[in-house]
């Protein structure tokens, strides 16, 4: 089954919407983190991992801009084939799975900054909601 211009564009216009939102978030705990007083081992992670997910969910959003710009009906691409965004489709895709990856680190570390009992609640939640996202992107035939 080929998947048309017109769905990709479509696809291309949620995963942005996504894409933005999940980028300023991680941006933001950059931000806080970086004006921190806390200079610890775990805080040093967290922020990289905060830093790792922001900068693929920017790639990310480059990506999709490209994507949109392609399939758009008189884009500035005429006779578009989908070998024109293959490479945008392959580095926004894994981008974008590495930042899902780093934002779930980033849950999962940030409660052991309070205590263990916090640290293994939100690492729970952080492995249960990358597990719910990757179930809720699969397909299933019935």
């Amino acid at each position: 089954m080929e998947i048309t211009l017109e769905y990709w564009n479509e696809l291309a216009k949620q995963t942005l919407l996504i894409t933005s939102l999940l980028s300023g978030f991680s941006i933001t705990v950059v931000a806080n983190l970086l004006v921190s007083d806390k200079n610890d081992k775990l805080t040093n992670r967290i922020l990289k991992s905060a830093t790792l997910s922001a900068g693929c969910f920017l790639v990310t959003v480059f990506a999709m801009v490209h994507i949109i710009m392609t399939t758009t009906p008189g884009g500035y691409i005429k006779n578009v084939s989908i070998d024109d965004f293959q490479i945008a489709r392959i580095i926004g895709m894994l981008t974008f799975m590495i930042g899902l990856f780093s934002l779930s680190t980033m849950i999962g570390l940030s409660g052991w900054t309070k205590s263990k009992k916090v640290g293994i609640f939100t690492t729970a939640i952080g492995i249960l909601t990358l597990i719910m996202i990757f179930i809720t992107m699969t397909r299933f035939n019935t």
